[in-house]
């Protein structure tokens, strides 16, 4: 007899996760399978991806104490394609079948398994997306005369510059902006330098 998890998620603590249970554990006993754990996260939501139920149920998968583990929706395991896709090749990788009940997805199947790397790709695709549209991000601000990413130190001239702009009376935002750096730089760099 294959043991199964049951995991369940409610995004506030006046949903009632029997509304997700009833209909898992009928589908367990319908199948012949045994209930091993009943999984339940309430009021937590499904954009963490550390949740303590889940973790719960990781951990026994990871001790071999379930062959699958079965869910009401795929937005109940997991809200991104990225975590979804990483929970799944975590239960592959230790020989647990995911089964989603409402969406009809069996990992133990050829057909569920498909769906899973069809899932696989589209978060890589997803991935390259990001990784590309952050390079041309910044790429363009550097054409705009921007430099994004961690403010720059101030060189011995522009550390000069920046005392005689503090000596005159200027605040260290104003000096921050015409040397094109981060107030804290200055900061940093001129120390307790007072106004003249």
């Amino acid at each position: 007899m294959r043991r199964v998890g049951l995991y369940c998620r409610v995004s506030t603590t006046e949903q009632n996760p029997e509304a997700q249970l009833h209909p898992l554990r009928d589908y367990a006993e319908a199948r012949g399978l045994r209930i091993v754990g009943e999984y339940v996260d309430c009021g937590v939501s499904g954009a963490k991806d550390r949740r303590p139920a889940l973790d719960q149920m990781l951990s026994a998968a990871r001790r071999r104490d379930l062959d699958a583990v079965v869910v009401a929706k795929l937005d109940r395991l997991a809200r991104s394609v990225r975590h979804l896709v990483t929970v799944a090749g975590e239960l592959e990788a230790l020989g647990v079948d995911l089964v989603v009940r409402d969406q009809a997805i069996d990992t133990s199947t050829p057909t569920g398994k498909l769906t899973f790397h069809v899932l696989a790709a589209l978060a890589e695709f997803e991935r390259d997306l990001i990784r590309e549209r952050t390079v041309a991000g910044l790429a363009a601000a550097r054409r705009r005369g921007r430099h994004p990413g961690r403010p720059r130190v101030l060189d011995e001239r522009a550390k000069a510059r920046a005392e005689r702009l503090r000596r005159s009376g200027r605040s260290f935002r104003e000096i921050a902006r015409l040397l094109g750096v981060g107030a804290s730089t200055v900061v940093r760099a001129l120390g307790n330098l007072r106004p003249a």
